[in-house]
């Protein structure tokens, strides 16, 4: 029996009219989009489907929209019979990975993506900062870098994508240094990235505290699938540990790499990238070529499914 993996993609992954194929095709999906509007009194349908882009990339609108068209794939595959064996999700992901576990109600998801994208937008008002891509070098390469830029200011390693993809988050004058000594370093490329603050790292710790208090009074039941978790990258199944683990994740690295690791060490067979986009099956090429991986956040490729895993 293929052994499936929902992925669910975070915050970048987003684009006006992303799930507009789904709600069409399906009243489930409709349904979804009212409840989780009603939850935080925002017209989730009209932001994602006419935008405008500028107000589906701010943070706060951006993580609720991205989680319920996440959920909203999730949904039609699971309706097609295509179930989840395990679940993880990048940074934001994770709440969308979680309601695919049965570990969070969608109303409550949303409510907390909701909250956690206007922590998050707050914290980087008060500490600003940027975040860098950079392309070609190891963690054990870039630790000793952040180390030396970390003179000038706060900088850290912020996701750890692939083994040669690495994301450095902190303060502005830090990160500029670590990618200065990057790219003379042997980084094949150094982008700094258009973000709103130092996502996942130290800068955002008033964040974590106003989530943590948010999480403290949701109900989290034991995953029904592995869960994955960013900040240990492996699996979890304690509904407290998970609680924990989503609060400390804004000033955590996302140890992405680890997390889908550890799902091969399972014996994953075939990665779904469920949501907008194809960001995790791209890096999921990176991180173990030999495995299986596609993307379902279209109606085409959700309905084409089945008979492609029925097939082998």
């Amino acid at each position: 029996m293929e052994r499936i993996a929902f992925l669910f993609p975070g915050q970048g992954s987003q684009a006006v009219g992303m799930a507009e194929d789904l709600y069409e095709n399906s009243g489930s999906v409709r349904e979804i989009y009212e409840r989780a509007s009603e939850a935080i009194d925002l017209d989730l349908a009209s932001l994602t489907f006419d935008g405008p882009e500028e107000e589906l990339k701010k943070t706060v609108n951006t993580q609720p929209a991205l989680l319920v068209a996440s959920v909203a794939a999730h949904t039609l595959l699971v309706e097609r019979g295509v179930e989840p064996w395990a679940a993880a999700g990048h940074s934001l992901g994770e709440y969308s990975a979680l309601v695919a576990a049965k570990s969070l109600t969608l109303e409550d998801a949303v409510r907390a993506v909701r909250e956690r994208g206007r922590l998050m937008y707050e914290a980087g008002l008060e500490r600003p900062g940027t975040m860098a891509a950079v392309i070609g070098l190891t963690e054990d390469q870039i630790e000793p870098i952040v180390k030396e830029a970390a003179l000038d200011g706060v900088v850290q390693i912020a996701n750890l994508n692939a083994p040669t993809q690495i994301v450095i988050s902190g303060e502005v004058a830090a990160v500029k240094r670590a990618m200065d000594l990057a790219a003379t370093g042997g980084a094949r490329r150094v982008i700094q990235l258009n973000v709103s603050g130092a996502f996942h790292s130290e800068l955002l710790e008033s964040a974590r505290r106003g989530l943590a208090e948010l999480l403290d009074r949701t109900t989290f039941e034991q995953p029904q699938c592995f869960f994955v978790s960013n900040v240990t990258g492996t699996a979890i199944e304690d509904p407290e540990e998970i609680r924990r683990r989503l609060a400390q994740q804004i000033v955590k690295p996302v140890r992405w790499a680890d997390c889908m690791r550890a799902l091969v060490n399972r014996k994953a067979s075939l990665m779904v990238e469920v949501g907008p986009g194809n960001v995790l099956r791209g890096l999921m090429r990176k991180i173990e070529p030999e495995v299986r991986a596609v993307s379902a956040g279209r109606i085409g490729d959700i309905d084409k499914l089945p008979a492609a895993i029925a097939a082998g």
